[in-house]
């Protein structure tokens, strides 16, 4: 028996919870697209995709709605995979697990994929209705929005029809978007040489878990820790102190994620062990009593290992511990244009060991303003450069510029105020949305961007706000019906 049947809507949930028995990691999005094409078969709907992999379903006007303009809704199919550590999953063919939990719905150790499961599935109540007064529909699900908006990057000209779109990725109810900011990434291959642990030596691992973690976009302004970034302080400061070695490094995960967890085993003289253990402590602290507010589950872990073969050399460990501690995160720069609203932003996300004697260390960089995104990117480039690393860029996406005067803007917003007896936020935000990109094919796109509220995404503590689904299907049905 479905564990969500009991919410409303209905449809939505029930949808919902079968979009969630499906796997869907990014780049991996075949059984999806195949459940998708299925659904849209069964309900004689018009189906198709394209190259990359993008599905559009069509369906025709409500009677007396022949007229109307075309509707686009969009969401991606794709999801970001992530779980705690203790969690035994495979993303590739287990099922997610979502639960009811007070207000919100969560998954079991895992993300939940309401981003953009949720979207996907208000899609799929609208095209199964029998009851909804519409004009023509176009619902876009692209691919792999998640790591590296392959999907709208891809999108071919001619795929689309309409030029009305309804962007259902967002995650703040009673909030209209109407801009995004564009994202590059820029990553560094650091390489190092190895040398044999000294006799006489003691193994540790020092872990740090327990984060929040989040979005690198929605949550870069809040105040988390970032996991790599407090182990790496631990480090940096007691290599001045201690003959210490580095056997292993890994911190964070995926780039567009805040790091929530990050490990490191390290080699120290016998004789220096005490006083370290003695050092971590007061750390750990310090650590709580900086977080005690916006990390309250932080936790900072020193335990013994099995003694590795082989560390880090020093000049090696050195220019890791440097490169990391120089390596900005967080926000960079607060817009001009709108209140209290992140315009440029950079995220330290993941450090990894690859190979032999390489690190691979990959950051994200978010603006409103095309230029200052590359000025982020440059910036994090020089930091990595001096400590020897070889640097890339990705090609970017560009951001979404706000339209104030857009029409569809004017539906949204009185639907809104009509339905809900308050006026929405109208505002810019700092994620990456697809919505740029479908600018540069289809520039005579009129859009808005709305969504549910979902907490924690990216995380394996998402969450979606049960209350704010139901407001979210009434909107867009709204929306819908008024779009003449």
């Amino acid at each position: 028996m479905k564990k969500l049947g009991i919410l409303e809507p209905y449809s939505v949930w029930n949808y919902f919870e079968d979009i969630c028995q499906v796997s869907r990691p990014s780049k991996k999005e075949e059984k999806i697209r195949q459940f998708l094409i299925d659904f849209a078969k069964k309900n004689n709907l018009g189906v198709k995709t394209d190259k990359i992999g993008n599905v559009l379903i069509s369906k025709p006007a409500t009677v007396g709605r022949e007229d109307s303009p075309i509707v686009i809704t969009q969401t991606h199919m794709d999801m970001v995979c992530e779980k705690n550590s203790d969690k035994v999953f495979d993303f590739d063919n287990d099922a997610i697990e979502p639960l009811i939990d007070g207000e919100w719905v969560k998954a079991n150790g895992t993300t939940l994929g309401a981003d953009c499961g949720i979207g996907i599935a208000a899609q799929m109540a609208v095209l199964s209705s029998k009851n909804i007064k519409h004009g023509p529909v176009e619902c876009l699900i692209t691919v792999d929005e998640e790591t590296g908006l392959t999907g709208a990057f891809e999108l071919e000209p001619g795929f689309l029809t309409g030029k009305i779109l309804l962007n259902l990725d967002s995650e703040d109810e009673g909030e209209i978007f109407i801009g995004c900011a564009g994202g590059i990434d820029t990553i560094g291959t650091l390489s190092f040489n190895k040398k044999e642990v000294p006799t006489g030596s003691f193994a540790m691992k020092i872990s740090v878990t327990g984060l929040l973690g989040g979005h690198s976009g929605d949550d870069i302004h809040k105040g988390r820790g970032n996991a790599i970034k407090i182990l790496n302080r631990f480090l940096w400061r007691t290599s001045k102190k201690y003959e210490l070695g580095i056997a292993q490094f890994d911190g964070g995960n995926l780039r567009n994620a805040i790091a929530r967890e990050a490990f490191a085993v390290v080699v120290v003289p016998n004789s220096q062990k005490e006083n370290l253990v003695a050092d971590f402590n007061v750390f750990t602290s310090e650590i709580e009593y900086e977080f005690d507010k916006t990390e309250p589950k932080i936790n900072l872990n020193i335990e013994s290992v099995d003694m590795p073969k082989s560390m880090m050399c020093s000049e090696g460990r050195d220019n890791l511990l440097n490169v990391l501690y120089a390596c900005p995160h967080g926000v960079l720069e607060m817009s001009s244009r709108m209140e209290a609203i992140v315009e440029t932003s950079t995220n330290l996300a993941s450090v990894k060991f690859q190979g032999d004697n390489e690190i691979l260390i990959t950051t994200s960089q978010r603006s409103e303003v095309e230029s200052r995104k590359y000025y982020a990117g440059q910036m994090i480039e020089s930091v990595l450069t001096l400590s020897g690393a070889k640097v890339e860029h990705s090609d970017g996406y560009p951001g979404w510029a706000p339209n104030p005067d857009s029409e569809i803007l004017k539906t949204t917003v009185d639907s809104y105020k009509r339905l809900f007896g308050n006026e929405p936020v109208v505002r810019s935000i700092h994620a990456g949305l697809e919505c740029g990109l479908f600018l540069e094919k289809y520039p005579e796109l009129d859009m808005v961007s709305f969504g549910p509220t979902i907490r924690g995404a990216h995380s394996p503590d998402e969450r979606l706000e049960i209350a704010t689904v139901n407001k979210f299907w009434k909107h867009l049905v709204d929306v819908l019906e008024n779009i003449i």
